[in-house]
């Protein structure tokens, strides 16, 4: 196997704004750190992916979920709960990442054990430095949990 392949990071981006899916993907796409972005449009598909059912059976665990809460199906505290209440997937950091700054959204996803929360910015500039943020955090700082055996 490519070493360079097996060091990449996997990002499962939830995010149903197709403009913010394409500012993160140039966000990364700039970025020194391999990584591959995998994006999923709702809660549904989200929890699908994560549990490599139905088209995601091939799916690779992710490193970390970028997680909207305004998601169309289900949205993303619903997705939260569920990432953390699940004995495979509960190790996974979780950081969300939504528009909203709401103190009962902040209170709630931490209750939810949520890994951060952060409020995306509006200003371009911003908002791919925050994404640069979190890429710099959670894969140069932050010592990640290794993936199951059983390949997820």
């Amino acid at each position: 196997m490519n070493p360079a392949i097996a060091k990449a990071v996997e990002i499962l981006l939830v995010e149903d704004s197709p403009g913010d899916v394409e500012l993160t993907r140039e966000a990364l796409a700039d970025s020194k750190l391999l990584n591959r972005l995998n994006v999923v449009e709702d809660g549904e598909e989200a929890m699908a992916y994560l549990r490599q059912q139905g088209k995601y059976a091939d799916a690779t665990r992710p490193d970390v979920v970028l997680l909207d809460l305004n998601l169309p199906r289900k949205d993303g505290r619903e997705v939260l709960e569920e990432i953390k209440a699940d004995p495979e997937l509960k190790a996974i950091p979780v950081v969300v990442l939504t528009t909203s700054q709401a103190e009962e959204d902040i209170l709630r996803t931490y209750q939810l054990h949520a890994n951060c929360y952060i409020t995306k910015p509006v200003d371009l500039n911003q908002f791919f430095a925050v994404v640069k943020s979190v890429e710099n955090f959670w894969f140069s700082v932050v010592k990640l949990p290794p993936k199951n055996g059983d390949g997820f």
